[in-house]
Order: structure tokens, then C-alpha cells, then sequence
């Protein structure tokens, strides 16, 4: 497989934002993803997987290196001797459809999270109180020398972040479910989807959460609007006037626009409480948020 040059990344994040990667493949297989990361490797080309393109904020320069988006194959989920095997490029949204089918709960957790089962494992993605560490038995690593299984342990899974590192990617993974009615599934997720839908800006362009939750009293969120932020723009980028730790695409926003947002949210917070906020959004190509004073 030969991967594409300058492919614009703005078409695959949530944001819309980005420029483009100098390389991009769409592999299939477990075979063809090994063998693109085994020629970045030789190629010293850095790696990174788009997903859905949620949680991700692209330098506007673009990304020097190979941008994957698994496919075919890759994107798959089934429900296998009680057990949901679901593939790295498949959606959290599948993933749960397939589990209600098969009348298999405890992952209805994932209707709130618009990404894909290799960058949930990647960054123990979660909501509502649980994540991904919780019903995940174990998670296929591909990288430029091959593919083996993990462990949660081994994976090293916390609260949002792993010990996945760069060149690594996640193929696939298998779930541990519990038996539950289709109906109470439905039930839960449409719960969760209402207010989900109450309190963010779900029919904005945004990449999800901007900060992790703080060691604190309130949340990013509750933070952040403390600070007077709701509304604030910079550019075509505002923080959501409804929740206040997501930043949308209000008017033909660039990824430096929301870069501003993120470093003012910060300084702001520190400033009135005394809180260092760490960015919950993964940041792609030549792009980084300010250091603190």
C-alpha cells in the first residue's frame, strides 16, 4: 500500500481545522498497517491515527509525517462468544449497537464519546463514571515490528492517558460485557444521551473536551465559565456558550484561533484558582500549547 501525499486533515477532524499530513494510508488490515508503520519507521516519518477526528487539534502547517485512518477490516466489531472483538478504526458507536443487539451492557458509557476503539483505548476514554479500563480485557498494538496483545496493566491505562507511545497503534481490542435486555440498554443510553445533549454542544463543530478534569471542587467546565469565558472568541473559534470546556468552530475557525482559547483558558484558571488545567485534546504536527509562566 502506498500511502497518499498532502492529504488535507481539516476533511477528517470534528473542528474542521488543520492543514495537510505530508503522508496519509487508509489500511485495511493488520498486515497492511504493520507494514506502513514499519516504512515511517525507516523512513523517519512520525506517526499518528486521525480516528474520527475528534479529540484531535491540527497545526494548521498540517503534520510531517504518516496520518492513518484504519479501515476496512480495521473498522470492524462483532460479538463473539460473549465477548465484543471490535477493531481499532471501528466507532464506539458501532461498537454499542452491536453490543445491544446482542442484549450485552456495560459499555453504554461510550454513546457520549464520537471516537474509535483505538483512541479510546488510547486515552481511556470515558463517561458518566466509568471508561474504557473498565470492561477491557485486553487490546492488539501494532507497530513497526508487529502486532501483539496487551493488558489494561500493561497498557498502563489511568485517567485519560496510557503508555501508548508515538508509532504505536491500537489494532483491535476485546471487551468484557455483562448480559442485560436490549431494553434497559436503550433505556440507559438514551438517559445519557439526553443529557449529554442538555449540557453540550452537540451540534457544534468541536473535538470534544478540551481540559481533563482537575483535582478540585469543580470541573474544568464549571471552572472556566467561573472565569467569565463562555462566549469568548478568538478569530472563528468560541468557547461554547453552553459548556464551557468545549471550543467550537463558530465561524471558519483556524487551529490557532483554538490554541489561543486553550492558552487564555488556562492562564484565566491558574490566575483564579490556582489550578494548572492539562489539555484532555491531543495535539498534532507543529503545534503546542504555551507553557506556563
Amino acid at each position: 500500500m502506498n500511502p497518499e501525499r498532502d492529504v488535507p486533515l481539516s476533511r477528517f477532524t470534528t473542528l474542521g481545522t488543520g492543514g495537510p499530513a505530508r503522508w496519509f494510508a487508509r489500511p485495511g488490515t493488520a498486515d497492511e498497517l504493520v507494514a506502513l508503520l514499519a516504512w515511517a519507521k525507516r523512513e523517519e516519518e512520525p506517526v499518528a491515527a486521525v480516528g474520527l477526528g475528534s479529540n484531535l487539534l491540527v497545526a494548521d502547517e498540517g503534520f510531517p509525517g504518516l496520518a492513518l485512518k484504519l479501515d476496512g477490516e480495521l473498522a470492524s466489531a462483532a460479538v463473539k462468544a460473549g465477548r465484543l472483538a471490535a477493531r481499532g478504526g471501528a466507532p464506539l458507536a458501532v461498537c454499542l449497537h452491536r453490543a445491544r443487539a446482542a442484549e450485552l451492557g456495560g459499555i453504554e458509557f461510550v454513546c457520549a464519546i464520537p471516537g474509535t476503539v483505538g483512541g479510546g483505548v488510547w486515552m481511556n476514554a470515558g463517561a458518566y463514571g466509568s471508561d474504557i479500563a473498565t470492561v477491557l480485557l485486553r487490546a492488539q498494538v501494532a507497530d513497526a515490528d508487529g502486532a501483539r496483545w496487551l493488558t489494561p496493566f500493561e497498557l498502563g491505562l489511568r485517567y485519560r492517558r496510557s503508555d501508548l507511545r508515538p508509532g504505536q497503534i491500537v489494532a483491535g481490542a476485546e471487551f468484557r460485557l455483562e448480559p442485560r435486555p436490549a431494553a434497559e440498554i436503550k433505556a440507559a443510553v438514551t438517559e445519557m444521551q439526553a443529557a449529554r445533549k442538555a449540557a453540550q454542544p452537540t451540534n457544534k463543530r468541536t473535538f470534544g473536551s478540551v481540559f481533563k478534569n482537575p483535582e478540585h471542587e469543580l470541573t474544568a467546565g464549571r471552572m472556566l465559565e467561573a472565569c467569565g469565558l463562555k462566549g469568548h472568541r478568538i478569530g472563528g473559534a468560541q468557547i461554547s456558550p453552553k459548556h464551557a470546556n468545549f471550543i467550537e468552530n463558530a465561524d471558519g475557525a483556524i487551529s490557532a484561533d483554538a490554541l489561543g482559547l486553550i492558552a487564555e483558558a488556562r492562564e484565566r484558571a491558574l490566575e483564579q484558582f490556582g489550578v494548572r488545567l492539562e489539555p484532555e485534546v491531543q495535539l498534532l504536527g507543529p503545534i503546542e500549547v504555551p507553557p506556563f509562566p
